[in-house]
């Protein structure tokens, strides 16, 4: 498998949002997230992001083909949403980096591409001068029902990375799950590394 894994900034990142879009409405459908794609929230969302100062995008590619992506801005750049469970405990968001999905088809996991988008945000937090990054995960009960036999959850590879959940730093996010009529709130724990 040869696979390339670069960040792309500015006017790239626009010629990517397409692809970012598929894979994240692809991968986002499977456990944990049953994410049931909307390509017209995708549109809006990617092209807000795209328009955030400082923001990367990383890309794996397959020759030509993207087949994963990872993304990165300032949290100061994020809704306010976002913001508000670190502003509420005093914490600089001037100085944090947010990383947003990350996503990659499975054919293609297990291979470090999930390290190197790590290595690629956090070089770019670093010369953002950020001193901390952080991601949030959606929250799902050991008993889930669609929760897929034998799934192992990525807590220990983000644990190896550096990062740890912080004890009632949670937000929530919106969206239309399998099966549900329209979307709903989602918890999501904030996962933060310092350096």
């Amino acid at each position: 498998m040869r696979i390339t894994v670069r960040p792309l900034t500015g006017d790239e990142i626009a010629g990517a949002l397409d692809d970012l879009a598929a894979l994240r409405i692809a991968v986002f459908a499977a456990f944990p997230y049953l994410y049931d794609g909307d390509p017209a929230y995708e549109a809006e969302y990617l092209t807000e992001y795209a328009a955030a100062a400082d923001a990367v995008l990383v890309a794996a590619f397959d020759g030509p083909r993207i087949v994963g992506a990872a993304t990165a801005a300032p949290m100061m750049h994020q809704k306010a949403e976002f913001r508000a469970p670190f502003e509420a405990r005093g914490l600089d968001t001037a100085r944090l980096f947010y990383f947003g999905e990350s996503v990659l088809l499975p054919d293609y996991r297990g291979h470090g591409i999930g390290h190197a988008f790590f290595d690629h945000r956090e070089a770019q937090a670093r010369a953002c001068d950020a001193n901390a990054a952080c991601f949030a995960a959606v929250v799902r009960p050991a008993d889930h029902p669609a929760r897929p036999e034998g799934y192992t959850p990525l807590d220990a590879f983000w644990t190896r990375r550096g990062y740890a959940p912080i004890p009632g730093l949670l937000t929530e996010l919106a969206w239309k799950e399998w099966g549900e009529a329209q979307e709903s709130p989602k918890p999501m724990q904030y996962w933060l590394k310092q350096w």
